[in-house]
């Protein structure tokens, strides 16, 4: 109960998260649960030993302490992996983080509401006013909120598509309805891209032909254009000046580049780019376009140039052994397996990450990163089932 407790809470207060994940590995201690080890746990290591040796070489500990103290939220995936049994009691669990993402995303839709009512107030275009202050449901940001939404959104996806307990689609219909609305409302377009990967990939394993409803909807916001959601779509290759964050997104990543060739083993250390990023700026750059500075936007790029291009690589690796994993045991499965669900939400889920990591520190967030390692911890459970049944295939 404490760790499906712990994997909701990231949608609704990272301190409670916190919290409620201590409490589960005291449990655990305490009942002597023995720790099940997902055959990532080699990549992570890695990755924490080489964020360490970064931190240490970067001559500022006491800033970079974060970083080190975010080390404790991947023990969400060994607390999942270690204490879900099978599919039927990760259903409870896909069923607990729709009720979290319907009341997260409606909270931010009344926040949605409430913005254009004050800009209608003002005699404000929407779009501009808007663009720089958005939705964040429970959370403090945009960011991580439609990152949550995005993986909601999957989740009850894979339920609805490939789960055989059919109790729950038509409320999971309608919680996917509104947690959609809310992904689009925020107007993040790296979530956007995310969420129609993954669900591409959902659409094509449950009814191929339905794939043609991403475009056509998204052909739809851009022609009706409702509170300038055609804009943002548009702004992607037609940028609003400086409103929208394509040039600042251009100029981080370039600075990001600057400093991977500067320190291309130990990146100039966690925590360190806000800092120095100014010493990295291109001499083309005479202006800084409006925007944040304090990361690079980039996952690969900000983690290659904060901690080393090795240290960015273990975190890929774990990304892809996940990735792998997950396609492999779902080859064994049979068709008719109740299993089959989790899968294909780890791996739409893992793909969404991916993507929208291009344009986005996703993982570098806690709550978006405990969110995806419970996820991924679900995976890691159907995987050891798998290799425990006498029906299994012994090759």
């Amino acid at each position: 109960m404490l760790a499906g407790l712990a994997a909701v809470l990231p949608v609704i207060t990272i301190a409670g998260f916190e919290l409620v994940l201590g409490a589960a590995i005291v449990a655990m201690i305490v009942w002597r649960v023995k720790p099940k080890w997902p055959a990532i746990w080699l990549p992570i290591s890695l990755f924490f030993l080489g964020t360490v040796i970064s931190w240490l070489a970067s001559g500022d500990l006491r800033g970079g302490l974060p970083q080190i103290k975010k080390f404790y939220v991947y023990a969400m995936v060994f607390v999942v992996a270690s204490t879900f049994r099978n599919a039927a009691q990760i259903r409870w669990l896909a069923l607990g983080w729709a009720v979290a993402a319907s009341a997260s995303a409606g909270l931010g839709l009344y926040q949605f509401y409430d913005k254009y009512e004050d800009a209608v107030e003002k005699h404000q275009k929407f779009y501009d006013s808007y663009v720089a202050d958005r939705i964040t449901g429970f959370l403090d940001h945009w960011m991580t909120f439609s990152g949550e939404m995005m993986m909601a959104l999957l989740i009850i996806g894979a339920v609805v598509f490939f789960c055989r307990d059919r109790r729950w689609v038509p409320w999971l219909v309608a919680a996917g309805a509104l947690i959609g609305v809310a992904l689009v409302a925020a107007e993040t377009r790296s979530m956007w891209a995310g969420a129609a990967c993954g669900g591409v990939y959902l659409l094509w394993f449950w009814r191929p032909w339905t794939v043609i409803a991403l475009p056509v909807l998204a052909g739809v916001l851009l022609l009706v254009n409702p509170f300038g959601i055609g804009d943002r779509e548009r702004s992607v290759f037609q940028p609003h000046g400086d409103e929208d964050s394509n040039a600042h997104r251009t100029v981080v990543h370039d600075i990001g580049w600057a400093m991977i060739k500067a320190h291309p083993w130990l990146g100039v250390g966690p925590e360190q780019v806000g800092k120095v990023y100014k010493s990295y700026v291109p001499a083309d750059v005479k202006k800084l376009p409006t925007g944040y500075y304090q990361h690079l936007h980039n996952v690969y790029i900000h983690y290659a140039a904060e901690r080393g291009v090795p240290t960015m690589l273990m975190l890929v690796w774990m990304l892809l052994r996940a990735l792998y994993d997950f396609i492999r045991t779902l080859r064994t499965l049979p068709k008719d397996s109740e299993a089959r669900w989790v899968l294909h939400m780890a791996i739409a889920v893992i793909i969404a990450i991916m993507i929208a990591a291009w344009e986005e520190v996703n993982l570098g967030t806690s709550v978006v990163l405990a969110m995806f390692l419970a996820v991924v911890g679900c995976g890691y459970v159907i995987c050891r089932e798998e290799r425990s049944s006498p029906l299994s295939d012994p090759r």
